[in-house]
């Protein structure tokens, strides 16, 4: 910021054409010292009057000069030139100079005052970008440490700078940084004087020494390629979709009509992401914990805790009320899984999982662990406890050897259960193949194992059974998982409410693989909340487009029992789909086969299906007898003792 006072040179107003043209910038020229009638000129314009627009009085250019000053000879064809309007006039010397020629309406005027330094930039930069240049803040004159003085100049003021120099023999390994944008020493300007909260202009000089942009680039100018708050906004919420700055570009590209109407290249869609991250910084963790506190403040019964280990971030969880009204909704079966590449910090992303009454996917909370050892889960799965005041009945989690330690000592009256599918994936690998490949055994295990009728006395005697007729008894894996088979074999969870809601952790590896969608490994912890929250709100959107279906679904029953519609009235359409196929079962399928009364007055009564793939037998009990309890019918029977527990 220069201090001097200004000079009478740049206070005076450039009057003649001459010395308006060569204003103070460019007196100590000599190419400017001879007179005009030697100049070469040249109108280039192909859509506006070959007049020269009119200036402020002050500097008012005779556009009989100018008329004159042009030969007929020496103006372009306006029907084959350039769409972009300007003069082009070469001295002596052979310097060639540009001079914008737009409407008189974006012309700036000697004289006008304006109330704030915005306005007077926001009028330079609307006659700039109509002129085919870039605006930069000049230097500031300062009197007695008050402003008085202040330049608007084109973006190429200023001298090149030179390459550098090094003392050093090898200069092949010195590399340049290679830059489009070069400066010119361009004299444009106009000088703003500041007096009384008054910003007026004072002088305007016009005169470019390089070319001017045409009309088809202006969107490449660098005024335009800034990027609007709009703009700067898709690129983020794109970003919480895992879409990148380049595919933002072309997705904002398509939906504007074209790269002309887009504002910025990819280049500067590239920055702008870039430098978002940079902004973050190493404040990340900071604002990723500050964010938690304002929504714990200004959130009814958020929840969100969190431990920090040498000055780092070690541990965090959180819960809204919306997760707390799904859990004491939905809570009955509990899943979780760790999930990986979500963040660059590498912190293990844990997001506890149930199904809703539409069997759908419903988030309970989430963490994030540094590591994945006993004392992590345990402080997590603790956290999740205080957040939600009670226990699941099931509690469903993979082989890790944490998670095996910590759930018991957390959920003490939880029953924990592994998942079948990461137990029975290892089977080629556990097992020889030629023993898989040219035995059923495969399929018998299967059998066996998914088996959700059968009691665990009949799961032990038919195991045992198998591997005598394998020859696999002494089998090391086998054993092992025979050892454990209270904590996987659906026989052993057959007398706990909802067990069959979830058997494995399919559901759960769904919900974070939905996460992972919206979130990369590149992502601060900030922009992963972003994600994570956005991801959510997914997941809750899709919720109530199954509320809505449900409400507005009408009935249409395939049999005429009372049962089938009192299920739809109770029940949503997911639900009630699974319901009615057993009702349908119920009718034509199923039927009595035996009948018993017990010492108690109660009946006990033996149901059979004539879908002999099955070979099942339900055994109900009913008190009082059928007959005084109003069912007339098996499907009756079957529908309500099956299904009493889904409500």
């Amino acid at each position: 910021m220069e201090t001097n006072p200004p000079t009478s040179e740049l206070m005076s107003p450039v009057h003649s054409f001459p010395n308006r043209f060569f204003c103070s910038d460019f007196q100590n020229d000599e190419e400017f010292n001879a007179p005009a009638s030697v100049y070469t000129y040249m109108h280039v314009d192909c859509s506006r009057s070959s007049e020269a627009p009119v200036r402020s009085p002050d500097v008012v250019i005779s556009n009989n000069f100018m008329n004159n000053a042009f030969n007929d000879d020496q103006v372009m064809d306006n029907e084959e030139g350039p769409s972009n309007p300007y003069f082009v006039f070469d001295t002596p010397q052979g310097t060639r100079y540009w001079i914008p020629n737009v409407a008189d309406k974006f012309i700036p005027v000697c004289g006008k005052s304006y109330p704030t330094f915005a306005d007077v930039l926001s009028m330079y930069e609307l006659y700039a970008f109509e002129a085919g240049f870039s605006v930069s803040k000049g230097q500031t004159k300062v009197w007695n440490g008050i402003p008085t003085h202040k330049y608007l100049r084109c973006s190429k003021y200023g001298k090149p700078q030179p390459k550098r120099t090094f003392d050093t023999l090898d200069e092949s390994s010195v590399k340049h940084r290679r830059t489009n944008f070069t400066w010119c020493d361009c004299k444009a300007s106009i000088l703003v004087s500041i007096s009384n909260d008054s910003y007026t202009v004072l002088s305007f000089n016009d005169i470019h020494n390089h070319e001017l942009v045409e009309s088809y680039n202006c969107d490449l100018s660098k005024i335009s390629r800034k990027l609007s708050f709009s703009t700067k906004q898709f690129i983020h919420n794109m970003s919480l979709n895992r879409i990148g700055p380049m595919r933002a570009y072309r997705c904002l590209v398509a939906l504007k009509g074209g790269h002309h109407n887009v504002n910025g290249t990819p280049v500067d869609f590239k920055n702008f992401s870039h430098q978002l991250r940079i902004f973050i910084g190493e404040r990340d963790a900071q604002v990723f914990l500050e964010r938690l506190r304002e929504r714990f403040d200004n959130l009814p019964n958020f929840y969100f805790d969190y431990t920090v280990s040498n000055g780092k971030l070690s541990s965090v969880f959180w819960a809204d009320e919306i997760s707390k009204l799904n859990y004491k909704a939905f809570g009955d079966v509990l899943a979780f899984d760790a999930t990986y590449n979500t963040n660059r910090y590498k912190m293990v992303f844990v997001p506890f999982t149930g199904v809703d009454h539409h069997f759908q996917c419903v988030t309970f909370g989430a963490g994030l662990i540094s590591t994945e050892s006993i004392e992590s889960y345990v402080w997590l799965l603790k956290a999740f406890l205080k957040a939600h005041g009670t226990q699941p009945i099931l509690v469903l989690s993979d082989q890790d050897p944490s998670m095996l330690q910590a759930v018991p000592m957390v959920f003490t009256e939880s029953r924990h259960r592994l998942c079948m599918w990461h137990i029975m994936k290892k089977l080629p690998s556990k097992i020889s193949a030629d023993v898989l490949d040219n035995t059923d055994l495969r399929s018998c295990i299967h059998r066996l194992v998914w088996n959700v009728y059968i009691k665990p006395e009949t799961f032990e005697s038919r195991w045992n059974d198998l591997l005598q007729t394998f020859g696999l008894q002494d089998h090391s894996w086998l054993n092992d998982m025979y050892n454990i088979k209270h904590l996987w074999v659906p026989a052993y969870f057959r007398e706990l409410p909802m067990c069959c809601l979830m058997k494995t952790t399919s559901r759960c590896e769904s919900s974070n693989a939905a996460f992972k969608v919206n979130s990369t490994s590149a992502n601060t912890l900030v922009q992963f909340m972003m994600c994570f929250e956005n991801r959510v709100d997914s997941q809750r959107y899709r919720q109530r487009v199954s509320e809505y279906k449900t409400s507005s679904t009408m009935f249409t029953g395939n049999t005429d029992l009372a049962i089938e519609q009192h299920a739809f009235a109770i029940y949503t359409n997911a639900v009630f789909a699974q319901v009615q196929k057993e009702i349908i079962k119920g009718k034509f399928l199923c039927y009595i086969t035996n009948q018993t009364e017990s010492s108690n007055s109660s009946l006990l009564i033996d149901v059979t299906h004539l879908d002999k793939r099955n070979n099942i037998t339900n055994v109900y009990q009913t008190n009082p007898p059928v007959a005084h309890a109003g069912i007339s019918h098996v499907s009756d029977i079957c529908v309500a003792m099956s299904f009493a527990s889904i409500d």
